[in-house]
């Protein structure tokens, strides 16, 4: 009894002589990162806090002096007002068209491409090379050597077989939009559907073809439902960068023509009209789009990972 309650006596003597080195050693882990963290704070998390504050109030940067506070009268300003709902409708309608069309041009040249040919590497880099683009050049690109009607790539082929001359922008400036998203976009869907088509198991590929499986079946029941998580995930990334997406309206449109986003909206609000308050309302409801966008992303990232570990 003697040597085992002294020997409990040690062990828990012991005990917190070793967790103060355990501490110490987490929070040394851990320290690098502190710089990082407030960073990220001061320049992501205090603007944010900032702007929520500011969108409770009617607040005109040209009458400093008369700002007042109005609770949620700026949020049911974006969400009644005609123009602004407008301008949300048109990026819900951007959104989904950009998403969708590039998923299905990407999951097709995925598939091409996840097929043995020669030259497969350089085709491949030529194909990705759209969505390295700055997006304000590749808006450029499309206006000037594409849309322009008088020296516009489009224009040119269409003259030389003898069709008309259409002002692209001007007749079809929403789909003048979605084409040149679309166009910056399709390569990003088909690395995501090219990773998935490549982490396929072969095994249970050649099983199907062995009992009498051909293209279509095996594409249908085997490869669609293998990459749901990754059609999943491409949609999702998609859409938060869309949701946010300034550049092509405002280099393509300037925002007219019916094709003012939400946020083409913040910005006309807040740097033409000044309306501080209204703009960051608009601004918040763009973020929270976002975050909502990016949590069921986060999910399916997840949900990817613990697959691939399962598999391991």
């Amino acid at each position: 009894m003697t040597i085992t309650t002294s020997a409990r006596i040690a062990a828990a003597a012991a005990r917190p002589a070793t967790r103060p080195p355990n501490r110490m050693r987490a929070w040394a882990t851990r320290a690098p990162l502190l710089p990082a963290l407030v960073f990220m704070i001061v320049v992501t998390q205090l603007p944010f806090v900032a702007t929520l504050v500011i969108s409770f109030f009617d607040w005109n940067a040209l009458y400093p002096k008369d700002r007042h506070f109005t609770g949620v009268d700026n949020y049911r300003q974006v969400l009644t007002d005609p123009d602004l709902r407008h301008s949300v409708w048109t990026t819900v309608l951007l959104t989904v068209t950009v998403v969708l069309v590039s998923l299905v041009l990407g999951l097709g040249i995925a598939l091409l491409l996840n097929r043995k040919f020669r030259g497969r590497g350089l085709v491949r880099t030529m194909l990705i090379a759209p969505f390295l683009v700055v997006p304000v050049a590749a808006a450029l690109l499309w206006k000037h050597v594409l849309y322009n009607p008088e020296y516009g790539l489009f224009n040119g082929l269409l003259h030389y077989v003898g069709g008309p001359q259409p002002d692209w922008i001007s007749n079809t400036p929403l789909l003048a939009v979605e084409a040149s998203l679309i166009w910056q976009w399709t390569p990003f869907m088909m690395l995501i559907l090219l990773a998935g088509l490549q982490s396929r198991d072969h095994e249970q590929m050649e099983a199907a073809r062995v009992d009498g499986a051909n293209d279509w079946q095996i594409f249908r029941h085997l490869t669609l439902p293998h990459l749901r998580r990754y059609l999943e995930l491409g949609a999702l990334l998609g859409s938060i960068y869309i949701v946010q997406n300034f550049d092509a309206v405002f280099t393509l449109t300037s925002g007219g023509l019916g094709t003012a986003n939400l946020p083409y909206t913040v910005y006309q609000s807040f740097y033409q009209a000044h309306e501080n308050g209204l703009a960051s309302a608009a601004g918040v409801l763009v973020v929270i789009g976002s975050i909502v966008i990016a949590t069921f992303a986060l999910r399916v990232v997840s949900s990817l990972f613990r697959e691939e570990v399962s598999r391991a």
